[in-house]
């Protein structure tokens, strides 16, 4: 097989800079791929080629594979896709295996099997993982709908088969509820992947969302990362994610790890992969899905190993050996991640488009900012609203959330409103400080009202306009005055103290 000379990141914004950034440590050159919407993006500034693959003005698709693999073949390049657009499509994974194009990934075959929740419930149960009691094929019609909820027993989740996103979800409680989720499921679950197929799942009550890390090569090794905790959701999507996960004991972690390395060596798996696990309140772990590509929480499992998971995703696609042993894979410290959205928290995290006008990310020890945003840059409404992960470190839990906690206060983002006010209160929050929450956080131990409370009392405006009228007065006096009054400190001094009071709000 040739060596991989070039990588063509499929995809935009700060996961299109995180892959030219390992390519570019790896000494291999760098495509872009963009719309008319993105042209002055910066990862296509940042790429050592760019090509556009709009058909017209108003085409924002990254939906594109026939162009992104002629695109590749022109120049030479491995494809890789990131997370999201098409780095589960297998599909298009079998046409760069069939134009000779190096796909950084996991196998066609393997993606379709773990597409499937069904057939990945299946193949991960024989595998020996845990599997959550429910079906392993889909629903195909309300008789069989009542007898299997009857058989599994209340409360039952209703899941799309190529589902993905909390979309095609549905939780139901009542056995009168069954039949009108059931069809809200399916309908939506076309909608979002034109396949309306919906298992069911025994709901785990009080669940906690954990999962395991691990990257295999072409030689039969595989290797885990430990586990990161990914509780804290909004409709059915991550928001805050750490590492290692702060609720599973000991023995359940070393049971888990083993389980997942043991699958993916069964099933001859090779390239990044996540375990995802539901984790009930007796410390019961369950199989939930696999996702067969990098997930965006991963530099938090970076943060406490020390490895650069995409740059041995490249390695592997080019046949190399990992370059470690599992020993040598050592777990220090503890890493949070919070997603920056361009959203409003303060009313139901509604989308938040527009131009950035401030910028100003954290710095400092044990902090990483993935960004692309910058003074002048357009959130757009066709993409993802996530515009920034910032991740912090810390030689423990509590020490991690100090640093987070800290970043955030740091971090300054006008122009749009965005998630960071959230965050904020979430690192304040007794349940989240404990560690022992679940993924019923937001709903049961957050208080929403909080945040519309902060902004009606947030004092930021008083301090100012208070801080005016004093140096305005102040001023008034000096100028009546035949001596200079003594001041006991100055007033930038004066006015820094209150605008740092302000901040904290």
């Amino acid at each position: 097989m040739a060596k991989i000379t070039k990588v063509l990141a499929a995809n935009r914004g700060e996961i299109a800079i995180r892959i030219f950034r390992a390519a570019k440590m790896l000494r291999l050159e760098t495509v872009a791929v963009y719309t008319h919407v993105d042209r002055g993006a910066p990862h296509v500034r940042y790429a050592d080629e760019a090509f556009c693959i709009s058909d017209n003005d108003e085409d924002t698709s990254y939906l594109k594979p026939e162009k992104i693999l002629e695109i590749a073949k022109k120049t030479g390049a491995a494809i890789h896709p990131g997370y999201g657009f098409l780095s589960e499509n297998a599909d298009f994974v079998k046409e760069c295996e069939k134009a000779g194009v190096v796909f950084i990934g996991p196998s066609a075959q393997h993606i379709v099997d773990m597409g499937s929740k069904t057939g990945a419930r299946k193949i991960m149960s024989d595998a020996g993982v845990p599997i959550v009691p429910g079906t392993k094929d889909p629903i195909k019609n309300i008789d069989d709908l009542y007898k299997t909820a009857d058989n599994v027993g209340l409360p039952v989740m209703l899941k799309a088969v190529a589902g993905g996103g909390g979309k095609g979800m549905r939780l139901v409680h009542k056995r009168e509820e069954l039949e009108d989720m059931f069809n809200m499921a399916v309908s939506e679950a076309e909608r979002a992947f034109g396949n309306g197929d919906v298992y069911i799942e025994k709901y785990v009550e009080q669940p906690h969302h954990v999962e395991v890390q691990i990257i295999g090569d072409k030689h039969g090794n595989v290797i885990h990362f430990y586990d990161r905790e990914c509780s804290i959701q909004r409709r059915h999507q991550k928001v805050i994610e750490e590492a290692p996960s702060p609720y599973i004991s000991p023995e359940t972690r070393q049971k888990m790890l083993e389980v997942s390395v043991n699958a993916c060596k069964k099933i001859g798996y090779y390239s990044a992969g996540t375990l995802e696990y539901m984790v009930d309140k007796d410390q019961n772990f369950y199989f939930l899905e696999m996702n067969t590509r990098l997930q965006v929480e991963h530099p938090v499992t970076e943060m406490i190993t020390g490895v650069d998971l995409v740059r041995d995703m490249i390695s592997v696609a080019n046949g190399d050996e990992l370059p470690y042993k599992q020993d040598e894979i050592i777990k220090q410290g503890h890493a949070i991640e919070c997603r920056i959205y361009a959203e409003d928290p303060e009313n139901g995290f509604i989308p938040s488009p527009g131009v950035i006008t401030v910028h100003e990310p954290p710095t400092g020890r044990n902090v990483r900012v993935d960004h692309v945003a910058h003074e002048g840059y357009n959130v757009p409404l066709f993409y993802d609203p996530m515009i920034a992960k910032l991740t912090t470190w810390g030689r423990n839990r509590e020490r991690a959330i100090q640093n987070m906690e800290r970043s955030l206060l740091e971090y300054k983002i006008l122009g749009i409103k965005t998630t960071i006010p959230f965050h904020q209160r979430v690192m304040k929050n007794s349940t989240f400080l404990s560690g022992i929450y679940d993924t019923t956080f937001i709903d049961t131990k957050f208080d929403k009202e909080d945040l519309k409370r902060r902004k009606e009392l947030d004092p930021t405006v008083a301090i100012v306009a208070a801080a005016l009228m004093q140096y305005i007065s102040e001023q008034e006096a000096a100028a009546k005055a035949t001596t200079v009054p003594e001041v006991g400190e100055s007033l930038w001094k004066h006015y820094g103290k209150m605008q740092k009071i302000a901040n904290r709000f």
